[in-house]
This record gives structure tokens, C-alpha cells and sequence, in this order.
């Protein structure tokens, strides 16, 4: 592979993203996820009927 950069060599263009771009995609990523799935469960725990609470006995 070519590079026109002349700052870099051929290892370097090919290691990625130096300022661990990936990395940062990966954590917001993981982040929205978690705060997905706590939003989902916070609203069936809001709409959920009230324990029955009489004995029947």
C-alpha cells in the first residue's frame, strides 16, 4: 500500500487510528447500549401493576 503522507511510513498507515478513535466508538457505544436497555427497563418498572398485597386468608 502506498502512502502520499510523507510524515508516516507503511506500518504506521496501517496500524489505525493513533488517537484510538476506534476505542472511544467502542466505549460511547457500549455506554448508549447500557443506557438503552436501563431506559427500557425503567419504563416496564414504572407501567407495572402494583403488587397484590391482601392475604387471602
Amino acid at each position: 500500500m502506498r502512502t502520499y503522507d510523507a510524515h508516516k511510513s507503511t506500518n504506521e498507515v496501517r496500524q489505525g487510528s493513533g488517537r484510538l478513535m476506534n476505542f472511544r466508538v467502542l466505549i460511547w457505544s457500549i455506554l448508549g447500549i447500557v443506557l438503552a436497555f436501563g431506559l427500557i427497563y425503567l419504563v416496564f418498572y414504572v407501567m407495572a401493576p402494583p403488587p397484590n398485597t391482601t392475604t387471602g386468608v
